[in-house]
Protein backbone atom coordinates (compact mmCIF):
# COMPACT_ATOMS: atom_id res chain seq x y z
CA UNK A 1 0.00 0.00 0.00
CA UNK A 2 3.19 2.38 0.81
CA UNK A 3 4.74 1.77 -2.79
CA UNK A 4 1.21 2.05 -4.18
CA UNK A 5 0.62 5.34 -2.74
CA UNK A 6 4.43 6.66 -3.67
CA UNK A 7 3.35 5.75 -7.49
CA UNK A 8 -0.03 8.18 -6.68
CA UNK A 9 2.49 11.11 -5.50
CA UNK A 10 4.72 10.37 -7.96
CA UNK A 11 2.26 10.63 -10.85
CA UNK A 12 0.43 13.54 -9.34
CA UNK A 13 3.68 15.84 -9.13
CA UNK A 14 4.80 14.81 -12.51
CA UNK A 15 1.81 15.91 -13.70
CA UNK A 16 1.50 18.97 -11.53
CA UNK A 17 4.74 20.09 -12.76
CA UNK A 18 4.55 19.43 -16.75
CA UNK A 19 0.97 20.95 -16.94
CA UNK A 20 2.37 23.73 -15.00
CA UNK A 21 5.44 24.26 -17.22
CA UNK A 22 3.18 23.46 -20.28
CA UNK A 23 0.81 26.44 -18.77
CA UNK A 24 3.79 28.98 -18.67
CA UNK A 25 4.94 28.05 -22.03
CA UNK A 26 1.73 28.83 -23.76
CA UNK A 27 0.70 31.48 -21.41
CA UNK A 28 4.33 33.14 -22.43
CA UNK A 29 3.81 32.77 -26.55
CA UNK A 30 0.29 34.37 -26.05
CA UNK A 31 2.20 37.13 -24.31
CA UNK A 32 4.72 37.81 -26.82
CA UNK A 33 2.67 37.50 -29.98
CA UNK A 34 0.38 40.32 -28.27
CA UNK A 35 3.68 42.26 -27.35
CA UNK A 36 4.40 41.78 -30.67
CA UNK A 37 1.23 42.65 -32.23
CA UNK A 38 0.81 45.53 -30.37
CA UNK A 39 3.33 47.27 -31.55
CA UNK A 40 2.72 46.34 -34.68
CA UNK A 41 -0.62 47.90 -34.46
CA UNK A 42 0.68 50.99 -32.35
CA UNK A 43 2.91 51.84 -35.67
CA UNK A 44 -0.23 51.31 -37.61
CA UNK A 45 -1.92 53.72 -35.75
CA UNK A 46 0.53 56.59 -35.53
CA UNK A 47 0.38 56.14 -39.38
CA UNK A 48 -3.26 56.35 -39.66
CA UNK A 49 -3.32 59.28 -37.46
CA UNK A 50 -0.87 61.05 -39.33
CA UNK A 51 -2.51 60.18 -42.91
CA UNK A 52 -5.86 61.22 -41.02
CA UNK A 53 -4.76 65.00 -39.81
CA UNK A 54 -2.74 64.83 -43.62
CA UNK A 55 -6.20 64.29 -45.42
CA UNK A 56 -8.27 66.75 -43.27
CA UNK A 57 -6.10 69.72 -44.03
CA UNK A 58 -6.78 68.39 -47.70
CA UNK A 59 -10.09 68.61 -47.39
CA UNK A 60 -9.81 72.17 -45.41
CA UNK A 61 -8.02 73.41 -48.33
CA UNK A 62 -10.34 71.49 -51.19
CA UNK A 63 -13.25 73.35 -49.25
CA UNK A 64 -11.98 76.79 -49.18
CA UNK A 65 -10.97 75.91 -53.01
CA UNK A 66 -14.84 74.83 -53.55
CA UNK A 67 -15.85 77.74 -51.83
CA UNK A 68 -13.92 80.39 -54.14
CA UNK A 69 -14.97 78.38 -57.14
CA UNK A 70 -18.95 78.04 -56.55
CA UNK A 71 -18.48 81.91 -55.87
CA UNK A 72 -16.86 82.32 -59.32
CA UNK A 73 -19.45 80.51 -61.03
CA UNK A 74 -22.07 82.54 -59.06
CA UNK A 75 -20.64 85.51 -60.72
CA UNK A 76 -19.94 83.97 -64.26
CA UNK A 77 -23.57 82.97 -64.04
CA UNK A 78 -25.40 86.26 -62.59
CA UNK A 79 -23.18 88.45 -65.67
CA UNK A 80 -23.09 86.05 -68.15
CA UNK A 81 -23.14 88.98 -70.81
CA UNK A 82 -19.57 89.74 -69.40
CA UNK A 83 -17.77 86.36 -69.99
CA UNK A 84 -17.56 84.40 -73.42
CA UNK A 85 -18.67 80.83 -73.48
CA UNK A 86 -15.26 79.61 -72.95
CA UNK A 87 -15.43 81.41 -69.53
CA UNK A 88 -18.73 80.30 -68.36
CA UNK A 89 -17.41 76.52 -69.59
CA UNK A 90 -14.14 77.02 -67.78
CA UNK A 91 -15.38 78.33 -64.46
CA UNK A 92 -18.34 75.24 -64.70
CA UNK A 93 -15.21 72.62 -65.15
CA UNK A 94 -13.33 73.98 -62.66
CA UNK A 95 -16.29 73.72 -59.59
CA UNK A 96 -17.52 70.46 -60.84
CA UNK A 97 -13.37 68.97 -60.58
CA UNK A 98 -13.18 70.13 -57.37
CA UNK A 99 -16.13 69.43 -56.02
CA UNK A 100 -15.23 65.68 -57.25
CA UNK A 101 -11.67 66.16 -55.63
CA UNK A 102 -14.03 66.96 -52.54
CA UNK A 103 -15.82 64.30 -52.76
CA UNK A 104 -12.84 61.55 -53.02
CA UNK A 105 -11.07 63.64 -49.95
CA UNK A 106 -13.63 63.16 -47.82
CA UNK A 107 -14.74 59.72 -48.48
CA UNK A 108 -10.65 58.80 -47.96
CA UNK A 109 -10.91 60.66 -44.76
CA UNK A 110 -14.22 58.68 -43.59
CA UNK A 111 -12.04 55.44 -44.36
CA UNK A 112 -9.40 56.97 -42.66
CA UNK A 113 -11.03 57.82 -39.43
CA UNK A 114 -12.96 54.65 -38.96
CA UNK A 115 -9.23 52.49 -39.90
CA UNK A 116 -8.08 54.83 -36.53
CA UNK A 117 -10.61 54.30 -34.62
CA UNK A 118 -10.89 50.74 -35.05
CA UNK A 119 -6.92 50.38 -35.01
CA UNK A 120 -7.00 52.32 -31.44
CA UNK A 121 -9.94 49.98 -29.61
CA UNK A 122 -7.61 46.88 -30.87
CA UNK A 123 -4.70 48.54 -29.42
CA UNK A 124 -6.49 48.85 -25.84
CA UNK A 125 -7.45 45.25 -25.88
CA UNK A 126 -3.93 44.42 -26.83
CA UNK A 127 -2.67 46.27 -24.20
CA UNK A 128 -4.84 44.83 -22.07
CA UNK A 129 -3.86 41.03 -23.04
CA UNK A 130 -0.09 41.72 -22.78
CA UNK A 131 -0.61 43.09 -19.31
CA UNK A 132 -2.70 39.55 -18.30
CA UNK A 133 -0.36 37.46 -20.09
CA UNK A 134 2.74 39.18 -18.37
CA UNK A 135 0.85 38.88 -14.94
CA UNK A 136 0.37 35.18 -15.72
CA UNK A 137 3.81 34.32 -16.66
CA UNK A 138 5.37 36.24 -13.18
CA UNK A 139 2.61 34.24 -11.41
CA UNK A 140 3.36 30.36 -13.00
CA UNK A 141 6.78 31.12 -12.70
CA UNK A 142 6.45 32.01 -8.87
CA UNK A 143 5.02 28.36 -8.76
CA UNK A 144 7.67 26.61 -10.61
CA UNK A 145 9.80 28.32 -8.42
CA UNK A 146 8.22 27.48 -5.48
CA UNK A 147 7.83 23.57 -7.01
CA UNK A 148 11.32 23.46 -7.29
CA UNK A 149 12.79 24.98 -4.58
CA UNK A 150 10.80 22.35 -2.50
CA UNK A 151 11.08 19.10 -4.60
CA UNK A 152 14.57 19.70 -6.34
CA UNK A 153 15.12 16.13 -6.52
CA UNK A 154 11.55 15.04 -8.14
CA UNK A 155 11.99 17.78 -10.74
CA UNK A 156 15.45 16.63 -11.43
CA UNK A 157 14.49 12.71 -12.21
CA UNK A 158 11.28 14.50 -14.65
CA UNK A 159 13.85 16.20 -16.45
CA UNK A 160 14.26 13.78 -19.37
CA UNK A 161 10.54 13.28 -19.15
CA UNK A 162 10.01 16.95 -20.07
CA UNK A 163 12.76 17.35 -22.98
CA UNK A 164 10.86 15.76 -25.25
CA UNK A 165 7.83 17.60 -24.49
CA UNK A 166 10.20 20.93 -25.05
CA UNK A 167 10.77 19.69 -28.46
CA UNK A 168 8.25 19.35 -29.42
CA UNK A 169 7.00 23.30 -28.06
CA UNK A 170 10.20 24.67 -29.35
CA UNK A 171 8.54 23.50 -32.95
CA UNK A 172 5.10 24.69 -32.09
CA UNK A 173 6.75 28.10 -31.24
CA UNK A 174 8.65 28.33 -34.87
CA UNK A 175 5.99 27.55 -36.56
CA UNK A 176 3.19 29.50 -34.94
CA UNK A 177 6.05 32.57 -35.62
CA UNK A 178 5.74 31.66 -38.98
CA UNK A 179 2.14 31.99 -38.89
CA UNK A 180 2.49 35.70 -37.28
CA UNK A 181 5.29 36.31 -39.89
CA UNK A 182 2.83 35.14 -42.75
CA UNK A 183 -0.42 37.19 -40.96
CA UNK A 184 1.49 40.33 -41.07
CA UNK A 185 2.82 40.24 -44.00
CA UNK A 186 -0.43 39.80 -45.18
CA UNK A 187 -1.74 42.40 -43.81
CA UNK A 188 1.06 44.54 -44.53
CA UNK A 189 1.07 43.70 -48.45
CA UNK A 190 -2.14 42.18 -50.40
CA UNK A 191 -4.59 43.24 -47.76
CA UNK A 192 -3.67 47.22 -47.72
CA UNK A 193 -3.25 47.02 -51.27
CA UNK A 194 -6.63 45.17 -52.15
CA UNK A 195 -8.31 47.90 -49.49
CA UNK A 196 -6.85 50.49 -51.63
CA UNK A 197 -7.85 48.61 -54.92
CA UNK A 198 -11.59 48.75 -53.61
CA UNK A 199 -10.96 52.48 -53.11
CA UNK A 200 -10.05 53.03 -56.11
CA UNK A 201 -12.47 51.00 -58.15
CA UNK A 202 -15.22 53.38 -55.80
CA UNK A 203 -13.67 56.46 -57.21
CA UNK A 204 -13.82 54.77 -61.03
CA UNK A 205 -17.34 54.51 -60.40
CA UNK A 206 -17.61 57.56 -59.78
CA UNK A 207 -15.95 59.04 -62.74
CA UNK A 208 -16.88 56.43 -65.06
CA UNK A 209 -20.83 58.76 -66.08
CA UNK A 210 -18.47 62.35 -65.24
CA UNK A 211 -15.02 61.77 -66.81
CA UNK A 212 -14.30 58.91 -69.15
CA UNK A 213 -10.33 60.02 -69.68
CA UNK A 214 -10.03 60.51 -65.82
CA UNK A 215 -11.68 56.76 -65.46
CA UNK A 216 -9.51 55.25 -67.90
CA UNK A 217 -6.40 56.73 -65.58
CA UNK A 218 -7.84 55.87 -62.69
CA UNK A 219 -8.39 52.26 -63.98
CA UNK A 220 -4.84 51.83 -65.67
CA UNK A 221 -3.23 52.74 -61.91
CA UNK A 222 -5.91 49.80 -60.39
CA UNK A 223 -4.75 47.87 -62.90
CA UNK A 224 -0.87 48.23 -61.61
CA UNK A 225 -1.60 47.78 -57.88
CA UNK A 226 -3.56 44.95 -58.85
CA UNK A 227 -0.20 43.63 -60.13
CA UNK A 228 1.93 44.86 -57.01
CA UNK A 229 -0.51 42.84 -54.98
CA UNK A 230 -0.39 39.80 -57.23
CA UNK A 231 3.53 39.92 -56.95
CA UNK A 232 3.53 40.64 -53.21
CA UNK A 233 1.10 37.42 -53.06
CA UNK A 234 3.29 35.20 -55.02
CA UNK A 235 6.71 36.44 -52.71
CA UNK A 236 4.85 35.31 -49.88
CA UNK A 237 3.80 32.03 -51.45
CA UNK A 238 7.18 31.64 -52.26
CA UNK A 239 8.59 32.12 -48.69
CA UNK A 240 6.67 29.32 -47.33
CA UNK A 241 8.09 27.13 -49.48
CA UNK A 242 9.54 27.72 -52.43
CA UNK A 243 9.08 25.43 -55.05
CA UNK A 244 12.79 25.41 -56.30
CA UNK A 245 14.01 24.27 -52.94
CA UNK A 246 12.49 20.63 -53.25
CA UNK A 247 13.09 20.50 -56.99
CA UNK A 248 16.57 21.84 -57.41
CA UNK A 249 17.72 21.92 -54.20
CA UNK A 250 19.61 24.30 -51.73
CA UNK A 251 22.07 26.97 -54.04
CA UNK A 252 19.70 27.24 -56.66
CA UNK A 253 16.80 28.10 -53.89
CA UNK A 254 19.41 31.05 -52.59
CA UNK A 255 20.42 32.45 -55.59
CA UNK A 256 17.00 33.03 -57.16
CA UNK A 257 16.00 34.91 -53.70
CA UNK A 258 19.70 37.01 -53.90
CA UNK A 259 18.55 37.74 -57.67
CA UNK A 260 14.88 38.47 -56.60
CA UNK A 261 16.18 40.92 -53.56
CA UNK A 262 18.83 42.43 -56.55
CA UNK A 263 16.03 43.40 -58.28
CA UNK A 264 13.99 44.93 -55.33
CA UNK A 265 16.60 46.81 -53.38
CA UNK A 266 19.57 47.01 -55.69
CA UNK A 267 22.11 45.52 -53.36
CA UNK A 268 25.08 43.48 -55.03
CA UNK A 269 25.38 39.66 -54.52
CA UNK A 270 26.95 36.88 -54.81
CA UNK A 271 27.12 33.21 -53.63
CA UNK A 272 30.19 31.13 -53.22
CA UNK A 273 30.69 27.77 -53.27
CA UNK A 274 33.56 25.87 -51.76
CA UNK A 275 33.53 21.82 -52.06
CA UNK A 276 31.16 19.77 -54.28
CA UNK A 277 27.63 20.82 -54.44
CA UNK A 278 24.98 18.43 -53.31
CA UNK A 279 21.83 17.58 -52.40
CA UNK A 280 20.98 17.01 -48.77
CA UNK A 281 18.16 15.43 -46.81
CA UNK A 282 15.40 17.71 -46.82
CA UNK A 283 15.14 18.65 -43.47
CA UNK A 284 18.68 20.08 -42.93
CA UNK A 285 17.87 22.01 -46.58
CA UNK A 286 15.27 23.88 -45.46
CA UNK A 287 16.39 24.41 -42.19
CA UNK A 288 19.41 26.17 -43.90
CA UNK A 289 17.54 27.60 -46.24
CA UNK A 290 15.33 29.09 -43.68
CA UNK A 291 18.54 30.47 -41.51
CA UNK A 292 20.13 32.02 -44.70
CA UNK A 293 16.10 33.99 -45.75
CA UNK A 294 15.89 35.35 -42.15
CA UNK A 295 19.50 36.40 -42.39
CA UNK A 296 18.84 38.01 -46.04
CA UNK A 297 15.69 39.83 -44.61
CA UNK A 298 17.61 41.25 -41.79
CA UNK A 299 20.01 42.84 -44.45
CA UNK A 300 17.79 44.07 -46.69
CA UNK A 301 15.56 45.40 -43.83
CA UNK A 302 17.88 46.85 -41.36
CA UNK A 303 21.26 46.57 -42.22
CA UNK A 304 21.68 49.53 -44.70
CA UNK A 305 24.12 47.20 -46.88
CA UNK A 306 25.18 47.97 -50.37
CA UNK A 307 26.69 44.55 -50.88
CA UNK A 308 25.63 40.57 -49.18
CA UNK A 309 27.62 37.43 -49.83
CA UNK A 310 26.35 33.91 -49.56
CA UNK A 311 29.42 30.93 -48.71
CA UNK A 312 28.31 27.49 -49.04
CA UNK A 313 30.73 24.89 -48.07
CA UNK A 314 30.13 21.08 -48.81
CA UNK A 315 32.08 18.93 -46.52
CA UNK A 316 32.39 15.24 -46.07
CA UNK A 317 30.68 15.36 -42.48
CA UNK A 318 29.16 18.99 -42.23
CA UNK A 319 27.52 21.72 -44.34
CA UNK A 320 28.27 25.42 -43.54
CA UNK A 321 26.70 28.41 -44.42
CA UNK A 322 27.86 32.04 -44.15
CA UNK A 323 26.15 35.21 -44.83
CA UNK A 324 28.24 38.44 -44.92
CA UNK A 325 27.17 42.05 -45.27
CA UNK A 326 29.03 45.66 -45.12
CA UNK A 327 26.22 47.06 -43.50
CA UNK A 328 25.75 49.41 -40.49
CA UNK A 329 26.48 46.03 -38.05
CA UNK A 330 25.28 46.40 -34.82
CA UNK A 331 26.31 45.99 -30.92
CA UNK A 332 26.28 41.98 -30.75
CA UNK A 333 27.53 42.09 -27.78
CA UNK A 334 24.60 44.66 -25.96
CA UNK A 335 22.00 42.36 -27.85
CA UNK A 336 22.95 39.19 -26.40
CA UNK A 337 19.90 39.15 -23.94
CA UNK A 338 17.55 40.90 -26.13
CA UNK A 339 17.60 39.33 -29.68
CA UNK A 340 14.93 39.69 -32.39
CA UNK A 341 12.64 37.17 -33.11
CA UNK A 342 14.08 36.57 -36.45
CA UNK A 343 17.75 35.82 -34.56
CA UNK A 344 15.74 33.69 -31.89
CA UNK A 345 14.48 31.63 -34.70
CA UNK A 346 17.92 31.07 -36.24
CA UNK A 347 19.05 29.93 -33.06
CA UNK A 348 16.20 27.38 -32.68
CA UNK A 349 16.22 25.98 -36.09
CA UNK A 350 20.63 25.53 -35.42
CA UNK A 351 19.60 23.84 -32.50
CA UNK A 352 17.13 21.36 -34.02
CA UNK A 353 19.53 20.62 -36.52
CA UNK A 354 22.49 19.67 -34.00
CA UNK A 355 24.56 22.35 -35.64
CA UNK A 356 26.22 25.77 -34.40
CA UNK A 357 25.30 29.47 -35.18
CA UNK A 358 27.84 32.12 -34.81
CA UNK A 359 26.66 35.97 -34.80
CA UNK A 360 29.82 38.71 -35.48
CA UNK A 361 28.43 42.26 -35.89
CA UNK A 362 29.97 45.27 -35.23
CA UNK A 363 29.18 49.14 -35.70
CA UNK A 364 29.50 50.20 -39.11
CA UNK A 365 31.37 47.51 -40.17
CA UNK A 366 28.46 44.83 -41.03
CA UNK A 367 27.40 41.60 -40.01
CA UNK A 368 28.69 37.64 -40.41
CA UNK A 369 26.24 35.15 -39.56
CA UNK A 370 27.74 31.68 -39.66
CA UNK A 371 25.95 28.51 -39.66
CA UNK A 372 27.04 24.78 -39.36
CA UNK A 373 25.11 21.55 -39.46
CA UNK A 374 26.74 18.11 -39.58
CA UNK A 375 26.02 15.31 -42.01
CA UNK A 376 25.46 11.63 -41.22
CA UNK A 377 27.81 9.64 -42.70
Amino acid sequence: MKNLDVKILDKIVKGTVAAVEKSKSQIFDIYEAARGETEHVRRDVERIKQETAEIIFKVDELERKERRSRLRLMEVSRNFRNYTEVDIKAAYEDTSNVQLELAMARLQEQNLRRQRDDLEIRLKVLKSTVEKAEELVSQVGAVLGYLGNQMGTVVTQIESLQASQIFGAKIIRAQEEERRRVAREIHDGPAQAMANIVFRAEVCERLIDTDIARSKHELKDLREQVRVALRETRKIIFDLRPMTLDDLGLVPTVRRVLDTMKERCGIFSEVIIIGEEKRLDSHIEIGLFRIIQEALNNVEKHARASAVWVRLDFRLSVVAAVVEDNGRGFAAAENLGSESFGLMGMRERINLLGGELTIKSNISKGTRIYAAVPLKS
